[in-house]
């Protein structure tokens, strides 16, 4: 059993590939398996994820029919033997020290989740993403209200590293496009100790072919995505609510949030593929009216934006 077993999934992304395997190869953190997942590449991604396997045997590339991500990194967790599981997307790029950052806060405070800040690479600047300059050991329920802040960390499962031992009840979702949200949170909810550093060791790399590229500009908001965003945050509230029922008002709080959130941006943006998910958001918001709006979480800002948008009537 090695230390430490990195998932990548690739799809179609020959240009950025060879960066984003290089950039985990030439890791100082050593004693690590790559599993590579190409997911049914049209391009020639799948081959140039072999020729590296032939020069380091430390990779194991897997060819699979096309699925969406949940069914990637399913099948790559599948032949995972490390300890600690971590995942880097096809189309970013590690530092050199990533993987032993994350070891050495994992093995020194004995967590059950690392985590480390990140970058991300917007048309070739480089920017702040989740940066922070502390120490946090952080119980589950701590480490959730961080989490559903969004402030220090988000919930991308690139920059954690998790105790192979959390997959052996969650597992990702083989349907919908955005697996992360759908299924990041319950690792933090079931983790003993989650310990947290926000130096940025690792760089999101956002361009019009990112599945997150909407992050970046409002203007690519679908409704397949809002869709896909209320019914992850719903099943979120029920399961927080569940597993860690002291903060199921947050919880509920924060997904009224983000609903208030892209009713602005709709109604700001002229959304108009969006009317269905507007109206969706305006009435359950109506129907949650005055829980919401007293709420001690609420923030001046989204009472200004339930006062614009929406009657309590």
């Amino acid at each position: 059993m090695c230390s430490i077993s990195v998932i990548m999934l690739v799809y179609n992304r020959e240009k950025y590939v060879s960066a984003a395997i290089e950039s985990v190869i030439n890791q100082t953190h050593k004693d690590f398996e790559f599993i590579i997942i190409d997911n049914g590449s049209s391009d020639s991604s799948g081959e140039i994820c072999d020729r590296y396997a032939v020069l380091d045997s430390r990779i194991k590339v897997i060819h699979k029919e096309r699925g969406n991500i949940g069914s990637g990194r399913n099948a790559g967790l599948e032949h995972a033997k490390g300890q600690y599981i971590t995942f880097v997307d096809d189309d970013d790029y590690c530092a050199s020290d990533m993987l032993e950052f994350l070891y050495r806060l994992i093995e020194e405070h004995d967590g059950d989740i690392a985590l480390c800040g990140s970058n991300k690479n917007v048309e070739g600047v480089e920017l702040e993403n989740c940066v922070f300059d502390e120490l946090l050991i952080m119980s589950a329920e701590e480490a959730v209200v961080e989490l559903l802040n969004r402030k220090k960390y988000n919930v991308a499962m690139p920059t954690k590293l998790l105790k192979r031992e959390l997959f052996e009840s969650i597992r990702f979702y083989e349907t919908g496009k955005y697996d992360d949200i759908t299924v990041g949170y319950r690792f933090f909810a079931n983790a003993k100790k989650v310990i947290g550093h926000g130096k940025p060791k690792y760089t999101f790399t956002r361009h019009l072919n990112n599945n997150s590229n909407f992050t970046t500009n409002d203007l690519l908001l679908t409704p397949i995505q809002l869709n896909e965003y209320f019914a992850a945050f719903r099943e979120r509230s029920d399961y927080i609510a569940k597993v860690l029922p002291k903060l199921a008002e947050f919880a509920l709080y924060t997904e009224w949030s983000y609903m208030i959130s892209m009713c602005n941006k709709i109604v700001s943006n002229n959304l108009e593929h969006c009317q269905e998910q507007l109206n969706h958001i305006k009435e359950t918001l109506t129907q949650n009216y005055d829980v919401f709006y007293n709420s001690e979480y609420l923030k001046p800002f989204e009472r200004e934006w339930m006062n614009k948008y929406l009657s309590k009537e």
